[in-house]
């Protein structure tokens, strides 16, 4: 017995639905076993039957209930402008008050939002036609003009949007109609319903420049926020989603320290955690009423070596310190395999324009060494890492020991996760980074290597790239975008200050009662979209 449909066969349409509201109801298998027997129903077929009915009911979303959630960060940074998200507390949170005009699923596909369709002749003129009916938390309809503003503030300087680098493509944004937008860009993008997917392209109500309210069209509205500290958000019982969101409430806390997350999971006062290192796994399946989320994505943990200050300013200190990562056995022992090898470049073997045909650069101690000695760089070099970023603290004091063979002293400096990213990231001269998967190679490559993109962690400027960069973004002939996405792989693997041993597995811990995860390969969490899919069984 697996299916609703059979239930009603058996027992009948009004028994069914009976024995699903109770169910609903908070009814457990005792309880639906006496209605059954009550109804005058042998104790051997009602015993099945109840069992089948609670099967089939926990394969069904359940309203109602609270959960917590910790992320890894928590900053007085942590914002509700969706322009200024910056780490994955911030598209945890966002996510669940705000939409985008399109969302991605499973595969990366851009799927309709806020905008019921889109369409294009020449991909660079976009018509999204709005879905009606969608109001915002206060009530407010959404109108064109919202998403007019909304998209137009990430050009605007003054914002200061993480997404600008994108949004500097678009060169209009209109109403063309009472439910229509019309956005054209300055050159053609065949991904810009991607890139309209992602986080920082929330549509908000025109006009806002305070947004302590957190005023969106999303599942939930704010309850509380408190930066640093903690998030409370509540369903939006007007959601234009039918049936979403399940849960009634959830509170969204960061927690630096993945032992203390995973901690905290265990004793029960967390449902869901972000970011498990391979080493907890065990502990955490091995405790009844727990499991393990995966999900095989782009993330990455990167050495960065600044090419406009300290020793990355030599190309061979560079290259002597990516002939130091010691790929498999990182993969074998720091990842525990859960991880694939990289090689120096951020597109990972998932992506459909991955170049496989890319050289894999070897561990190689000897030519460390000469390119050490030909760099001329000597005395203690400080490596900066934390766990905020993952594996990096492992990962440098396996390239600390590997190192000394070759004479060179590698200090490193382990910091806390706390303020990891505002204080040291982007601030170190060798230090470690960590980049959460991206929907497309060229959202990928423009904002992490793109000359003038404010998250250019080494500083790295190639006009070239940047050239063949837009060049493949408007290429309607997909082998020659394939080949463009090589050449520009092979530029960052040969140039770029960033050396990449692994790409890493998601992993996030979660209680069994909670149901609905599923993987989106931008990152952990659903793609840190788990707080519209996910619900709670109360029978599990």
């Amino acid at each position: 017995m697996t299916d609703r449909k059979s239930l009603d066969i058996l027992v009948g349409p009004e028994e069914s639905r009976r024995l699903f509201g109770a169910l609903q109801g908070g009814a457990t298998r005792r309880d639906v076993l006496a209605m059954l027997m009550a109804g005058g129903m042998q104790a051997t077929l009602a015993g099945g039957l109840a069992t089948s009915a609670l099967s089939v009911h926990a394969q069904t979303p359940r309203r109602g209930g609270k959960i917590r959630v910790a992320g890894i960060t928590a900053a007085a940074t942590d914002t509700l402008d969706p322009a200024k998200q910056s780490n994955q507390t911030d598209y945890c949170r966002c996510n669940m008050i705000y939409n985008g005009l399109t969302s991605l699923d499973g595969s990366l596909t851009p799927q309709p939002a806020l905008a019921e369709s889109f369409t294009t002749r020449d991909a660079k003129t976009w018509v999204f036609a709005l879905r009606k009916g969608v109001t915002f938390h206060d009530g407010k309809a959404l109108t064109p003009a919202d998403v007019v503003y909304s998209i137009s503030r990430h050009k605007d300087p003054a914002t200061a949007s993480k997404a600008k680098v994108f949004a500097d493509q678009i060169e209009s944004v209109k109403a063309t109609g009472p439910n229509e937008v019309t956005v054209v860009l300055t050159s053609p993008n065949a991904d810009l319903p991607v890139v309209i997917g992602t986080f920082h392209f929330h549509i908000v109500k025109e006009g806002t420049t305070d947004f302590a309210a957190g005023i969106g069209t999303g599942p939930y509205k704010l309850k509380e926020f408190k930066p640093g500290v903690r998030s409370v958000v509540v369903r939006n019982d007007n959601y234009w989603k039918p049936g979403k969101p399940y849960l009634d409430e959830i509170e969204f806390v960061g927690i630096g320290d993945e032992s203390a997350r995973v901690n905290a999971l265990l004793s029960g006062g967390i449902d869901l955690v972000g970011s498990v290192n391979p080493r907890s796994m065990a502990r955490i399946t091995g405790t009844p009423g727990f499991a393990v989320f995966k999900t095989q994505s782009g993330q990455y943990s990167d050495l960065i070596m600044r090419k406009d200050l300290g020793p990355g300013t030599n190309p061979d200190f560079v290259l002597a310190m990516k002939h130091l990562f010691d790929r498999e056995q990182m993969k074998k022992t720091i990842a525990l395999d859960q991880a694939v090898v990289a090689n120096d470049q951020p597109v990972d073997p998932t992506n459909r324009f991955h170049f496989a045909g890319l050289p894999q650069r070897p561990f190689d101690s000897e030519k460390a060494k000469f390119h050490l000695k030909k760099a001329g760089v000597s005395g203690a070099v400080s490596i900066v890492a934390s766990p905020a970023a993952l594996y990096s603290v492992e990962m440098a004091l396996v390239m600390q020991q590997t190192a000394k063979g070759i004479g060179l002293d590698l200090d490193v400096k382990r910091m806390p996760a706390d303020g990891y990213w505002s204080n040291h990231w982007l601030n170190s001269q060798v230090g470690f980074g960590n980049v959460n998967p991206r929907p497309s190679a060229d959202i990928l490559l423009t904002q992490f290597f793109k000359s003038d993109a404010p998250w250019n962690e080494s500083r790295w400027k190639n006009e070239k790239f940047d050239q063949v960069l837009l060049a493949a973004r408007g290429e309607t002939d997909l082998a020659k975008r394939k080949q463009m996405y090589a050449d520009l792989q092979t530029m960052v693997h040969e140039q770029a200050g960033i050396g990449i041993p692994l790409f890493l597995a998601s992993l996030d811990g979660h209680s069994t009662k909670l149901k609905g995860l599923s993987p989106i390969p931008v990152g952990g969490l659903m793609g840190f979209n788990f707080a519209e899919n996910v619900w709670l069984d109360t029978a599990a």
